[in-house]
């Protein structure tokens, strides 16, 4: 098996609606591989062909050399799914919870060990009804990983996390990584993926329209730096250095200068400014964000079809 999860052309259709077009990719062993799109771009369509609980109508899938579509049991003994909302039952504690999902795979995890990994060894005893929300995300996470599976699904997992709480998620999902495990990753936090993710594709409109590293994404890496200041009074953009290399307009925001030789383009301003005794208030040097990136791409795929752009929480 080359690839943890290998996806060639694949087609999804609704009607007369298609929901994926010929998406392609793969996922290595080991890696952190996150789909991000707005909401009915076809992430979820595609997630869910995945783990084998919808059919595609063209294109091939194998995810751990299996067809997902076959349903066998040796499948789903390698996987954990970790969905947006699970229902467990509610009067049991998170101890016999994870205890009696256990009882499904062939070699589960000890629970004590399970509950130290997510953080809930002192709500062991403690009925699920009486969670809160992030401790009820814990315990899906907790039950997606008692098979130990060597693949694990996780769509938005850390909804309802307070910061610390999420930070600790995102240890432990790199401790899982560090254990050979594959994580495919679905969520709309755009730090959690810059984060996490090794590899990132984006969908849009039922395609993919970029893919890469959090930090290539989109050409993220070669786009223009971005300098931005404000003028003391009495000076204006014609009084700056000459920059060759670079863009400059001024609006009420200050001064923005975009280049794509932003370290140079930075020192001959900051150099100016430190001769001539210059304060430049608000003085940042920066590049497209992540979530810039993302915003630009999905709307850029939009753009033909009309459609809104998803939101992102």
């Amino acid at each position: 098996m080359t690839h943890a999860i290998d996806v060639q052309k694949l087609r999804k259709r609704y009607g007369d609606r298609d929901a994926v077009r010929d998406v392609s990719f793969t996922v290595d062993p080991g890696e952190v591989f996150c789909l991000l799109g707005p909401n009915g771009a076809g992430k979820t369509t595609t997630t869910e062909i995945l783990e084998g609980y919808r059919l595609a109508d063209g294109g091939t899938v194998r995810v751990l050399g299996h067809d997902p579509a076959a349903d066998e049991r040796r499948f789903r003994e390698r996987i954990g799914i970790v969905l947006q909302e699970c229902g467990v039952q509610p009067d049991l504690s998170v101890a016999e919870l994870v205890r009696m999902y256990g009882r499904y795979y062939p070699h589960p995890r000890p629970v004590d060990e399970l509950l130290d990994l997510v953080g809930l060894t002192e709500k062991r005893n403690s009925g699920a009804k009486t969670l809160s929300g992030g401790q009820k995300r814990r315990l899906d996470l907790a039950l997606g990983l008692v098979g130990d599976p060597e693949l694990l699904f996780l769509d938005e997992p850390t909804t309802g996390f307070d910061p610390s709480a999420r930070r600790a998620a995102w240890a432990t999902i790199r401790d899982l990584c560090a254990l050979g495990k594959t994580v495919f990753l679905t969520t709309h936090f755009m730090d959690e993926a810059q984060e996490l993710a090794d590899r990132i594709a984006v969908i849009a409109n039922g395609s993919i329209v970029a893919m890469g590293t959090p930090d290539e994404l989109g050409g993220r890496d070669t786009a223009a730096t971005e300098i931005r200041f404000h003028l003391p009074a009495g000076l204006t953009t014609a009084d700056l250095p000459s920059l060759p290399s670079a863009t400059v307009s001024a609006g009420e925001h200050g001064v923005l200068v975009r280049s794509t030789e932003g370290i140079a383009v930075t020192n001959v301003i900051t150099g100016w400014a430190i001769k001539r005794r210059v304060t430049l208030a608000n003085f940042s040097v920066s590049q497209p964000s992540l979530e810039d990136m993302y915003l630009r791409l999905t709307a850029d795929a939009h753009a033909t079809t009309n459609e809104p752009v998803g939101s992102i929480r």
